[in-house]
């Protein structure tokens, strides 16, 4: 189904994007050759500035797959096979590397010789082969971009001068990569994606992009041992996938995953693309919905989710409102492979409905200064120590995404992890408290359906929940401490959030106490009346303190806290 899907996406939408034999690879460097082969130039593709430089991406021949062996690509590499200039390692054997470097090179020229031995001669491959047999590279060397090339060992190729178009780009070496016999047999087999007679693909590109995957690429579909031999066949053999098809399918992957893909995002640990079966309005809004806003742009302001939601208040049909088919693929790396995180295929009208239903859960009362609609990171985020991407808990970031995708409850270890990182912190935020009501919620809907304990944008006064009743309650106290004490600098939350949310009977009765020593140091008697009208309305409801509470409810806690927080220091209606 996955690579059914890649393939006709490259076939309906990509048909121009690349041709068989060739990839679409990104090379900073171009060397500019006269036709007598003499070196004229060098030119920078990159853009940008410092580290975000980005190279410019062009089609060059298909690239060969490498391990640890010397194998060179057609009229394209590294600066060690097209100059014999290894990339500088301390940890390395100098003279060494630069050995292999002249094997590497060797190589890079007998692919070229023996690529064009059978066609005409080109004066662009001409021009190549003097140049790459009078290693005559000292304006090069001297050249003030070789620095770069040399430290960064990137990528080069040729150019002739006053063509627009690479030497591996001419039609002489188009016709030679169509023309060549292929490595596979002749005898066809039923392509697995396709359904129809080809020769299989041995071995399938490379997949690159993946974050955390080997920079070489990894690959979906691979049997490199002698355990995955099956009926004497090895390698692609085992499951017969067509040229055609392997072309197609790792081509609209690779352009996916792309640097600059707008077809993309990162959520945890999963690199995720998207597409729709026909071009469509929400390959252009999902990465806004579902990623981190551009600096200097809020959430208030994006305009996806804006439309999303003014659509059903407006009455107008909502503009992803559809029945094409949208597709939603999560990978992770795995060694040398690619491991599906999750795939996901729906209609755009069942996706839309989801994503709204998933906003209006996690929405909750917010500071003024706190964006409206939290993205997948930031809620992520939220459950991992330090804040950082990389802590996030495996597999959470895509079980997430899947869940809100197909209006399923959310993983149960959202809820764990949010609350395991409000004990660690002692500090209940936006986004955690979002993330415990929008868990709640749904629970609730798809389990419980009790409308009593409900979990609300905003204070519930008829809440009777104890978990909630209790979380208001620690909110009233702390409130009261810091009032008696302006400035002091750690509250009772710091000391007592963990076992007041999880074993109340030990924490509260101690705390109610202090109470009474905090509220006699207030001057203004009539709040101090109003703050104790408060606790006789939130404890009148709780009958006993009790000796533990659910991990549910300690996420109603969480809430309840946070809620009491919120109405505090919200802006009072004098009328």
């Amino acid at each position: 189904m996955i690579l059914q899907a890649l393939t006709k996406y490259y076939n309906e939408r990509m048909s121009n994007a690349a041709q068989e034999g060739f990839q679409q690879q990104e090379v900073p460097f171009v060397i500019t050759l006269n036709r007598q082969g003499d070196f004229v130039g060098l030119i920078d593709t990159r853009e940008g500035d410092g580290k975000k430089k980005r190279a410019r991406s062009f089609l060059v021949p298909k690239a060969v797959k490498k391990s640890v062996n010397i194998a060179a690509n057609l009229l394209w590499g590294t600066s060690a096979y097209v100059l014999g200039r290894p990339k500088p390692d301390k940890k390395k054997d100098a003279e060494k590397l630069l050995e292999r470097a002249k094997e590497q090179q060797a190589s890079f020229l007998d692919r070229i010789k023996e690529a064009f031995t059978s066609m005409p001669s080109d004066v662009g491959i001409a021009a190549v082969i003097r140049f790459l047999e009078s290693k005559n590279y000292e304006k090069l060397f001297h050249h003030s971009l070789w620095p770069d090339i040399e430290e960064s060992g990137a990528n080069i190729t040729f150019q002739l001068e006053g063509d627009t178009e690479l030497i591996c780009q001419r039609e002489t070496v188009k016709k030679t990569i169509l023309s060549s016999p292929k490595d596979e047999p002749t005898d066809s087999q039923i392509c697995l994606v396709s359904g129809n007679p080809d020769t299989s693909a041995r071995l399938h590109t490379a997949i690159k992009g993946v974050w955390g995957a080997q920079p070489s690429g990894a690959n979906i579909v691979s049997f490199n041992l002698d355990a995955f031999k099956s009926f004497g066949k090895k390698q692609g053999y085992n499951a017969p996938i067509g040229v055609k098809s392997e072309f197609a399918y790792t081509t609209a992957l690779n352009t996916l995953l792309a640097k600059g893909s707008r077809q993309r995002l990162q959520a945890g640990d999963a690199s995720t693309v998207f597409w729709a079966e026909k071009k469509h309005e929400i390959e252009d809004w999902f990465a806004d919905i579902f990623g981190e806003p551009a600096k200097g742009e809020s959430g208030q302001d994006n305009e996806a989710i804006k439309a999303l939601f003014k659509s059903p208040e407006t009455g107008a049909t909502p503009a992803l409102d559809d029945n094409t088919r949208f597709y939603v693929l999560g990978l992770s790396p795995n060694a040398s492979r690619i491991a599906v995180r999750f795939w996901y295929a729906e209609t755009v009208v069942y996706v839309e409905r989801n994503i709204r239903q998933h906003f209006e859960d996690i929405e909750i009362v917010r500071p003024p200064n706190q964006p409206k609609y939290l993205s997948l990171f930031r809620l992520l985020v939220s459950t991992a120590l330090q804040g950082k991407s990389e802590n996030i808990t495996p597999n959470l970031a895509g079980d997430f995404m899947k869940a809100i995708l197909a209006g399923t409850p959310y993983p149960a270890t959202l809820l764990s992890s949010a609350i395991r990182r409000i004990r660690a912190e002692r500090e209940v935020t936006y986004p955690r408290a979002s993330l415990i009501k929008a868990v709640l919620v749904r629970n609730e809907r798809f389990y419980n359906k009790n409308e009593k304990e409900v979990i609300g944008m905003s204070l519930d006064l008829n809440n009777t929940n104890a978990g909630y009743r209790l979380g208001r309650l620690f909110a009233v106290l702390e409130k009261i401490q810091e009032e008696a004490s302006p400035g002091i600098n750690a509250t009772i939350r710091d000391r007592f959030y963990g076992s007041a949310s999880s074993t109340p009977v030990t924490v509260f009765p101690h705390l109610i106490k202090l109470k009474n020593h905090h509220i006699a140091k207030l001057e203004n008697r009539g709040h101090a009346v109003n703050l104790e009208k408060i606790i006789g309305e939130i404890v009148d409801d709780v009958k006993d303190f009790p000796g533990h509470l659910s991990l549910d409810d300690q996420g109603r806690f969480a809430v309840g806290y946070y809620h009491q927080r919120q109405d505090f220091f919200k802006k009072k209606d004098n009328n």
